[in-house]
């Protein structure tokens, strides 16, 4: 076992999955030679050839197309879109085929189809480059989308949604690429789709949250613990899309505050399905009404405003303070 950040985890599953499994091909701008703009794929050109790892051109559309067709043919496609912001292009074949082909054949074909997407901000990147639009992916029928904030649980979600049968969204928060390292083993990691996880235990307020946002999280809950005596939980959905609701709602049962915390625009956004589901599974448990704690709703700003648009910590403790004093 070694200690890795999750850049490290990533390659070395993509590299374990395809030495296991010979029908597993990555496919994606600069993925081969350069090995990815954030080196995720990094040596795996070299080991595995140019049939196994393709450079494609500058097309989203045509490499999750291309994909969807690899995946029906019998391949097990990992297909990397660069940004969020450069998936757009791609969305019809998402909406209209991806998600649909199961149905629209009655079982017949089947999608086993990974779509790796760096996203999020923190990083200082120029426009398109730190988009974070999970909910309408997560609003499409037929797909899955996972979200890891961890090394391990970028290991273990990965491996699980290759061997999923069904197309799946892999996100990964460009922020935590490099921030921070944790023991990772070699081999084989279960983290199944679906659970999400307890990241912290408390019991005066519950934190929901994922990707990048965990970790301000807990920043944000051990200094309050440390300064005022407050308890928070932290839940990592982890999956977005089958939701776990059900740890949800235990969580929120527990501590009878919630607090909804993601770095996309507020209006339409993930964690109003999040709410919904609070006020139908823990609702005669609520002490105060669920707040959210989001991103503005204008397009992502210059770098240099970044700060201003994405969530922080002051504003995540305001939130909390506000929930346990009403």
């Amino acid at each position: 076992m070694a200690e890795m950040n999750a850049v490290t985890a990533i390659n070395q599953t993509l590299s374990e999955l395809m030495a296991e499994d010979a029908r597993v091909v990555l496919l994606g701008e600069d993925v081969g030679k350069n090995g990815g703009v954030f080196r995720v794929t990094e040596g795996l050109w070299n080991r595995f050839g140019a049939r196994r790892v393709v450079d494609t051109p500058l097309a989203e559309s045509a490499i999750v197309g291309s994909a969807i067709g690899m995946a029906i043919g019998g391949l097990r496609p990992i297909a990397e879109i660069q940004f969020m912001g450069f998936l757009y292009p791609a969305l019809n074949q998402i909406f209209s085929h991806m998600g649909r082909i199961g149905q629209r054949s009655s079982g017949k074909f089947r999608v086993p189809l990974v779509v790796r997407i760096p996203y999020g901000g923190g990083i200082r990147a120029p426009e398109q480059h730190a988009d974070s639009a999970e909910a309408m992916l997560v609003h499409t029928p037929g797909i899955k989308v996972v979200v890891p904030s961890t090394p391990y649980d970028a290991k273990g979600l990965l491996y699980a949604a290759v061997e999923d049968p069904d197309p799946v969204i892999f996100l990964e928060p460009i922020k935590l690429y490099r921030l921070g390292r944790m023991e990772v083993p070699q081999g084989r990691v279960n983290v199944p789709i679906g659970p999400a996880r307890v990241a912290r235990s408390g019991d005066d307020v519950s934190v929901i949250t994922w990707g990048a946002m965990n970790h301000l999280a807990m920043e944000v809950a051990e200094d309050l613990a440390r300064t005022a005596g407050i308890s928070v939980e932290i839940i990592d959905l982890r999956t977005l899309k089958p939701m776990d609701t059900e740890t949800i709602a235990e969580s929120v049962q527990k501590t009878g505050r919630a607090i909804v915390l993601h770095e996309a625009p507020r209006t339409a956004g993930l964690g109003g399905e999040v709410v919904a589901s609070i006020q139908e599974d823990a609702f005669w448990w609520l002490k105060t009404p669920v707040r959210r704690v989001t991103a503005a709703d204008v397009p992502y700003p210059p770098f240099a405003w970044e700060d201003w648009y994405m969530p922080t910590k002051e504003r995540l403790a305001g939130a909390i303070r506000e929930a346990l004093a009403d």
